[in-house]
Formats: C-alpha cells, sequence, structure tokens
C-alpha cells in the first residue's frame, strides 16, 4: 500500500528536519534564544515524522521482499510464508499511514490552529466578476480600488500577476501579489467569499437598484521550497498578452497559461513583457492554489464542522453586502453593519478585519 502523496511529504519533511538539525548547532542560532527556542521546538516535531518514516520505509522494503519471494520462489511453502508476510505488511502500512496522517494533522493542522499558522504569510488575492455583467466588472475595479487603497494605509506592497479587462470598463478578472511586514494573510484572508453590491449602475435610465456579485478569494503565499511541484505534472501554453505592452505583444508569446494535471488547476500570467518572469509568477499563485486545495481537501475528508465561515475561504459563501442607497456594508458572517460606505470603499475596513478576527478568536 504505497501512499505517493504520503512519502512526498516525508521526503520534503525529512530534508528539512536535516537541515533544522544543522541548523541548531550553529553558534549564531544558539546565541539567539528566541530563534533557537522556535527551531528546536520545530525540530522535535519533524523527529516524530522522521522515526515513523524509518518504520516506513522498513515495511515498504520487506514488503518488496515479499513480493519477490512471491514471483520467483518455487517451493509453495516460501510462497505461504511469503503470502502471510505480505498481509501482515500491508496491515502495518495502513496503521503507519493512519497513524501519520493524524501525526501530521496535530503538529501541522489544516483546522483553525494552521489558519493562524498561515497569517504570517504574504497574500495572493483574485478578484473575479460574477452575477451582474458589465456592472460586476466596474465592481471588481472597486473593490480593487478599495484594497489598494487599505495597502497604502497599513504600508504593504502589491503587484499585478494577471489582469482580464471587462467588456466595456472595469475587470473580469485581476489577481495581486500583496507582500507586508507582518500577518498580511493573517488580515486579508477574511476577505474570502462573494461580494454583493446593490446600487443603481450608469447605464440604468429607469433608475433602479441592481444587485452583481463578485468573487473574492484570499490565498497564502507559499514558497518554492515548502511545495516543490514536478515540471511533469505542468502543461505550460504560451499566447499573445492581451493587456498593455504597446506593439511588444503583436510580437512575442510573452504571456504563460500553467496546468497542473494532477489537479487540472490553470493559472494565467500576462502583465511581464517577458515569458520567463510570467512563468514565475503563474508557478507562485499555482503553489498557493494548490496548498489551499489540499487544505480544503483535508478539511472536507475529516469532516471537521466548522462553527462559523467566517475565515475558511468558501469561494461560494455570501459575505458580504455593499448597499450604496443606504451607505451601508454589512458583513453577514458576524452580523455586522458598518453606515459609511464612502469611507468604506476608501480603504478603511481595518475596523470590519478587527471584528472578525475577534469573531475567529472566540470561536
Amino acid at each position: 500500500m504505497k501512499n505517493i502523496s504520503l512519502i512526498k511529504k516525508f521526503e520534503i519533511l525529512e530534508k528539512e528536519f536535516h537541515k533544522i538539525s544543522n541548523s541548531i548547532i550553529q553558534p549564531h542560532i544558539v546565541s539567539n534564544q528566541k530563534k533557537y527556542k522556535t527551531l528546536l521546538k520545530k525540530y522535535r516535531n519533524l523527529e516524530k515524522i522522521v522515526t515513523i518514516y524509518e518504520k516506513y520505509k522498513k515495511k515498504l522494503t520487506a514488503l518488496q521482499e515479499a513480493n519477490f519471494i512471491l514471483k520467483n520462489d518455487s517451493d509453495p511453502e516460501m510462497k505461504e510464508i511469503a503470502f502471510l508476510e505480505k498481509n501482515k505488511i500491508l496491515e502495518d502500512l495502513s496503521d503507519i499511514e493512519k497513524k501519520s496522517d493524524n501525526l501530521l494533522f496535530s503538529l501541522f493542522p489544516t483546522g483553525k490552529e494552521n489558519r493562524v499558522e498561515d497569517d504570517h504569510r504574504n497574500a495572493i488575492v483574485e478578484l473575479r466578476s460574477g452575477t451582474g455583467g458589465d456592472e460586476a466588472c466596474l465592481f471588481v475595479e472597486d473593490i480593487l480600488r478599495m484594497y489598494i487603497m487599505y495597502f497604502k494605509q497599513v504600508g504593504w506592497k502589491y503587484k499585478i500577476l494577471h489582469a482580464q479587462k471587462g467588456g466595456i470598463q472595469g475587470y473580469k478578472e485581476i489577481i495581486l501579489d500583496v507582500s507586508g511586514k507582518e500577518e498580511v494573510y493573517g488580515n486579508l484572508k477574511f476577505e474570502s467569499g462573494v461580494h454583493r453590491v446593490q446600487r443603481i449602475p450608469k447605464t440604468e435610465s429607469q433608475g433602479r437598484v441592481h444587485t452583481s456579485a463578485i468573487t473574492v478569494a484570499v490565498l497564502p503565499e507559499i514558497k518554492d521550497i515548502e511545495m516543490k511541484i514536478h515540471i511533469s505534472d505542468i502543461k505550460k501554453d504560451t499566447f499573445r498578452s492581451s493587456g498593455s505592452g504597446g506593439q511588444h505583444v503583436n510580437k512575442t508569446e510573452s504571456a504563460v497559461r500553467l496546468t497542473h494535471i494532477p489537479t487540472k488547476i490553470t493559472v494565467e500570467c500576462q502583465e511581464e513583457r517577458s515569458q520567463h518572469k510570467n512563468f514565475e509568477k503563474a508557478m507562485n499563485v499555482l503553489r498557493s492554489r494548490i496548498y489551499q486545495n489540499e487544505k480544503e481537501k483535508r478539511l472536507k475528508e475529516r469532516s471537521i464542522k466548522r462553527k462559523s465561515l467566517v475565515s475558511t475561504g468558501d469561494r461560494s459563501v455570501k459575505i458580504r453586502t455593499y448597499n450604496y442607497p443606504k451607505g451601508r456594508v454589512t458583513d453577514h458572517r458576524i452580523h455586522k453593519s458598518i453606515y459609511n460606505l464612502v469611507g468604506f470603499m476608501n480603504g478603511n475596513i481595518q475596523e470590519m478585519i478587527n471584528f472578525l478576527k475577534l469573531s475567529e478568536k472566540n470561536q
């Protein structure tokens, strides 16, 4: 019962274990007590994983030996012993896999504790238009402006990784890489979900209020060292950029589309003139999406019942309504309304985020 996915995790964690083993004996680490304690705690957790991995590898070797005897030995008695041994080994492997899964979950959880563990990361923010046609595209642009103004307030930087313009104005889709000194994902994770707007569109001659919606997805940024993606698992396509760039976009296929074959996750990037740079940015987004996908899958498999959807990142959940006629923004997860829509759309969203943080803490 060879679990390829588990082995890959074991290998990554084993490498990290050996790396930390070398680090914690270095004088500059030992002299820094805070850093030393953090690394020592991680070392002890990883040591448990590595010990189990050693047992797992021994069982896999024994399984190979039993299979060899079953296939090549002509002695019926030896085959009978190998057959019984193989069944016992398979039971042991299954038991180790279950224990490993539980240990990995307890040490590196994907529930509430892991959400907090991810809080220190930078973030990938994806905005997409939903129901409402051109009005939804315009609202994507409005929410983008809101976030950019918020980033300026808190001193964060952002880069546009991918942008697809709307039919008339606004954006059908835009993806940002957001970085800062601390808790970028820890603040922005609350923005994941469906954002609904109620207002009179500029194109509405009757003065009727329309309802449109967009989707926001916030993913923790995952570095290359934390998640290795095999190039053989990626299909790469290139095409001509549809964005800005003057004559350049008509001459070279600098835009990149990556498809992760095992998960069918697709990422596009076309903001850079260099195909190489677009590839790097697309890989960055791809790692974050695969990581988030894995987290959500594990939570589903374990049937974890959440008390709230405050920061699960569920993209199908309606989280917030922006009501322009009443000048009100309401977050439906915590039933909180702020009657200063103008200020909110100008980037003053920290108050709402603080309420959401408090709600998550009290779960």
